[in-house]
């Protein structure tokens, strides 16, 4: 197709080798369900639910895969097993689509903003200071001037963490002590970015949802000191979720959703897990779309999210 010849085959390579854990997790139950039978019947489509659930699709997700499914046995009357792959590619693929609004298949800035503001969540240890230093490498490397924002003043080592990434990738980044107004930052940052004339906004937030009031409180500030600089700010609220805590992943994107109106999603440590069907169960249950997945620590290990390449990869 058109739309994903922009795929690479390097990129391929990383996702393939990114999802290798899940891949091998999915096919080994999935030959295990089908050993011994000729066509799809009602014993397959249990196996293949438990099969669904157990790779962190979720519940809801894979009901909905497996009746799908049924209907289109139902209506082909005799469905081979052979074809069981071709058929759950598919589906998956029509369900992911479900929640994409818009495909990009490049490190791409819309053309009526600039600066094109992010403002990155997601609780402390699911990669958020890591994703914000890839995402300004590959913008910077699309031709892009960058600016950070360390807003996550809760933590002294987040400001330091994202300071290191900074001087990594060559970017400037706004900065204040611990302790100071998250929103002040947040300001500064977008007054030097309108200033620098600069094309991408990245600011960094506290990774904490113990007190969601608290969390909704500091997120509706942050957003309206910077709507005084930038009026439409943020155009972009990113999640950042820890693909290797499965359910637990859709857990806390349902409780950010609740505190703020996320419009993306990056799923990281893909690479690393065999939990990799949670990027299913996400899309399907919140209908944001994933917008980039992270598979592995170099500075070029975060993709954007192409769900053909995804399912393909995971399927083929």
């Amino acid at each position: 197709m058109a739309l994903f010849k922009f795929f690479s085959k390097e990129k391929k390579d990383e996702l393939q080798q990114g999802l290798d854990k899940t891949k091998t997790s999915v096919f080994s139950k999935l030959t295990k369900a089908i050993v011994g039978k000729s066509h799809v019947d009602d014993d397959v489509l249990d196996n293949l639910e438990e099969i669904l659930i157990t790779s962190d699709v979720g519940v809801a997700t894979t009901l909905k895969i497996i009746e799908r499914i049924q209907r289109r046995v139902a209506k082909d009357k005799y469905v081979g097993v052979n074809e069981l792959n071709k058929i759950l590619r598919e589906e998956i693929a029509n369900l992911l689509s479900e929640s994409e609004h818009g495909a990009q298949t490049d490190f791409l800035l819309p053309n009526h903003s600039k600066p094109h503001v992010i403002m990155v969540v997601g609780v402390n240890g699911v990669g958020k200071t890591t994703t914000i230093g890839k995402l300004a490498h590959q913008f910077k490397q699309a031709g892009h001037n960058v600016i950070l924002g360390a807003a996550d003043t809760f933590r002294a080592a987040a400001i330091d963490q994202l300071k290191v990434w900074a001087q990594r990738t060559d970017v400037p980044i706004i900065a204040q002590e611990m302790g100071s107004d998250p929103a002040s930052v947040a300001f500064d940052t977008l007054k030097s970015a309108v200033a620098k004339q600069s094309d991408v906004v990245i600011i960094d937030t506290a990774g904490r949802l113990h007190n969601k009031v608290n969390l909704m409180n500091e997120l509706s500030k942050i957003k309206s000191v910077m709507q005084k600089v930038v009026p439409d700010a943020p155009h972009e609220i990113l999640l950042v979720l820890d693909a290797s805590t499965g359910q637990n992943a859709i857990e806390q994107a349902k409780q950010f959703s609740e505190a703020t109106n996320i419009n993306a999603l990056a799923l990281t440590k893909l690479d690393g897990t065999a939990k990799g069907g949670v990027a299913i169960g996400i899309s399907d249950t919140l209908k944001i779309p994933i917008k980039y997945i992270g598979l592995g620590e170099k500075m070029t290990d975060l993709q954007v999210f192409d769900k053909t390449e995804f399912v393909n990869t995971l399927f083929e």
